[in-house]
């Protein structure tokens, strides 16, 4: 990721904090926002300090049948002494660095499960031909014999 050095915070954020780009091929969400449960930015009235600041990046892609594999980063800036937090432009890269490995990792989980669930047409992820026992009920073998035979 690129940093605009003409940004505090390495990007152009909006009112709340956010921004999105696009890394990797992949658009990327950003929000940067601080801990504090207060809307007036200002040190804590107790420990005389400010809130730290967090930077998320996060991104989904689906697939078909619903299936979706997520990135997520977060980076957290902390304040020195009792100063509030100062802008670091490399925090966001970071963010989005951690997010895009997130969703690498998350990638080879994924790989991983549907290896041991090789498709199957009853949806077992067996493919013995013995059917599934989901539910508990079993349908292996089950014909019913009249005494009768049919057959051409």
């Amino acid at each position: 990721m690129d940093i605009d050095t003409s940004q505090p915070w390495g990007l152009a954020i909006d009112f709340a904090g956010r921004a999105t780009l696009t890394e990797a091929g992949h658009t990327i969400h950003v929000n940067v926002s601080d801990t504090s449960l207060s809307d007036i930015i200002g040190p804590d009235s107790i420990t005389g300090t400010y809130s730290p600041v967090n930077i998320t990046a996060q991104f989904t892609e689906t697939g078909a049948n619903n299936s979706v594999l997520r990135g997520y980063g977060r980076v957290t800036v902390l304040p020195v002494g009792t100063d509030p937090v100062l802008p670091d432009q490399t925090a966001v890269q970071r963010a989005v660095a951690t997010a895009l490995a997130n969703f690498v990792q998350n990638t080879a989980a994924y790989t991983a499960l549907c290896a041991n669930w090789p498709p199957s047409e009853d949806g077992s992820g067996d493919d013995s031909g013995e059917g599934s026992d989901i539910g508990g009920t079993d349908t292996t073998g089950t014909t019913a014999d009249s005494g009768t035979e049919t057959g051409a």
